[in-house]
Parts: C-alpha cells; sequence; structure tokens
C-alpha cells in the first residue's frame, strides 16, 4: 500500500471499518469516507488497506497534500517560525554560570533552556539567511563566496553540539578544516 498513492475517488476496503472511499489525499493519511463509519484519517503507509479500485488523482489537479507542502515551504522560507528542537536530557533543568575575570564583577546564570533556545534561534536564522543568498540576483560566484561564510560560521557553532538531543538537528561546518 505504500508504494501507491490513492488519488481522490480510489475505493478501498479496511479491515475494520469495511469499503470506504478516498475523500482527500493529505501528506501523511488518507481522509475516507466509510459505508457505516463515517469519515476517518488513515495513514498512508497503513499495510492493512485493500485496494478495490485505484484513481490517478491528475497531476495539474491542487490536492491537499500539494496545498500543505507548499504552504510549508512558504512559511518556512519567510516566517520566523522554527521547528521544535529538542535539548539533550542531560542537560535539562542545567544552568550556564558566565565568570568575570574580575573578581569585582557579577557572574551572569543563564537557564540551559534559554541558552539553547538562542543557539536554535542563530541556526535558523543562519538557514534562512543562506536560502534568502540562495534566491539573490548576486552571481554564482558571489553566491559560493557568501556560502562559504555562512558555512564558516556552522562550523564556529559545532561546539554547540553537544547541547542537542538529535544528531540531525546539530550544526555542520566544512569538513578537514
Amino acid at each position: 500500500m505504500s508504494e501507491t498513492i490513492l488519488g481522490i475517488g480510489s475505493r478501498i476496503k479496511h479491515p475494520q471499518f469495511g469499503k470506504g472511499v478516498v475523500i482527500q489525499v493529505r501528506s501523511d493519511a488518507y481522509e475516507i469516507t466509510f459505508i457505516e463509519h463515517g469519515t476517518r484519517k488513515i495513514l498512508r503507509d497503513f499495510e492493512g488497506l485493500e485496494t478495490i479500485e485505484a484513481v490517478d488523482t491528475p497531476t495539474d489537479m491542487m490536492t491537499y497534500e500539494k496545498i500543505e507542502k507548499s504552504l510549508i515551504r512558504v512559511l518556512q522560507r519567510f516566517s520566523d517560525l522554527h521547528e521544535a528542537v529538542p535539548l539533550g536530557v542531560k542537560w535539562t533543568g542545567g544552568k550556564i554560570i558566565m565568570v568575570p575575570g574580575d573578581p569585582g564583577l557579577k557572574e551572569k546564570e543563564v537557564p540551559m533552556e534559554t541558552f539553547f533556545h538562542k543557539i536554535v534561534m542563530v541556526r535558523d536564522r543562519l538557514r534562512v539567511l543562506e536560502q534568502k543568498l540562495n534566491a539573490s540576483e548576486l552571481t554564482d560566484q558571489e553566491k559560493v563566496d557568501m556560502q562559504q561564510y555562512i558555512t564558516r560560521i556552522y562550523g564556529s557553532l559545532t561546539t554547540f553540539n553537544v547541547l542537542f538531543k538529535n544528531k540531525e538537528d546539530q550544526f555542520e561546518g566544512e569538513r578537514g578544516i
């Protein structure tokens, strides 16, 4: 079932809900109206669906899935919104203490969650800068030169990778530099 994407109007059979018709295609699920159980959202990779009659979705038709993906791209590109990135468990509830070299000055304490949030904001704003650079009217050589600076910034921020719970959220700079 996971290889085939059913179009709107496809007839299917569900092991629990019986026969139904696909009324909406989402990025991760189908909305299916069943004869006796109403409309249900069923994950697209659900193995129990049996196709009775598949209907292809026309390529020029704007599906919910296409609208959803387009909206996500627009929001990521033009907004200051960012995904929720989890802090590593060992750092939860921790704090950063900055002690000045001058003993007459007071130390500064920052909750780890606040510090981590700021690091993630820097990462997200660098990504937006990268996207705007790639979409700019600069020459290819100018884009490459600017991209090298951004990559070096990412490399400088790899020190903070230890704070991220998931490796895929971490900074990545140039290799071998």
